[in-house]
């Protein structure tokens, strides 16, 4: 870690505040790092974005802390008309490091939680088509609503399980955590050949096929096993 990190800061610019996500039952937070997405991790989800459902070599993309909200609600963004749903199970690391074992990656994990990949379709096409980063279709403005997490001490580490997701109480997407192409423990040691992985790293982790635009005044409400459902309303 570099020595000015370590100093004392006296900053020209107020900083901006931490990004956290609240935890369930309790009034403490969790303060986020780094937001880590694997795509295409469940295959009728590839097959629907048209790629090859077998297990290709995981691949990861980012939002940033400040794009995660947990208020609630879906702010419709600029410069789109196609902006889609993916429900996710999040996982949040409580410890870091580099190459990790498989074996060894669910001792780094805090716990558990739902958040929603919210997608400006149209924007990341262009750029899929101009082999241009996605980060215009995915990092964006309270582009990852969450719940609040879960502690692994309370709920395991889930490996099974329904996930959902409806639009104004129509079931939209539906799959099952056991239909994960790369399981939790991989992705974690995957990334950690890539990246000193830090505590409070999250990493949302895919989502089932199904997924679909919303317009202001949907409610989209997301399901996982074993969680209260998150409701979150585009406004």
């Amino acid at each position: 870690m570099p020595d000015n990190l370590h100093k004392t800061a006296d900053y020209v610019i107020a900083p901006q505040p931490q990004a956290t996500l609240p935890i369930s039952g309790s009034d403490k937070v969790f303060p986020i790092n780094r937001v880590f997405c694997i795509g295409r991790n469940y295959a009728a989800h590839a097959v629907e974005m048209g790629h090859d459902p077998d297990r290709e070599p995981p691949f990861f993309f980012f939002k940033t802390a400040s794009n995660i909200t947990s208020d609630g609600t879906f702010p419709y963004p600029e410069r789109t008309e196609d902006v889609h749903h993916e429900v996710e199970l999040v996982v949040a690391l409580s410890k870091g490091g580099s190459n990790i074992a498989v074996e060894d990656a669910l001792d780094h994990v805090w716990g558990y939680g739902i958040g929603l990949d919210m997608t400006r379709r149209d924007l990341q096409g262009e750029a899929k088509k101009m082999g241009r980063p996605w980060e215009v279709g995915k990092s964006f403005e309270a582009s990852g609503p969450c719940g609040p997490l879960v502690p692994a001490s309370e709920i395991g580490h889930p490996t099974s399980g329904s996930i959902w997701l409806d639009v104004n109480g129509q079931r939209r997407q539906t799959g099952d955590l056991n239909q994960l192409l790369w399981k939790i423990p991989e992705m974690i040691a995957e990334l950690s050949h890539y990246f000193d992985l830090k505590a409070g790293d999250i990493i949302m982790t895919g989502t089932p096929s199904g997924v679909g635009a919303v317009v202001k005044g949907d409610v989209m409400t997301a399901h996982v096993d074993g969680f209260k459902p998150l409701t979150v309303r585009v406004v």
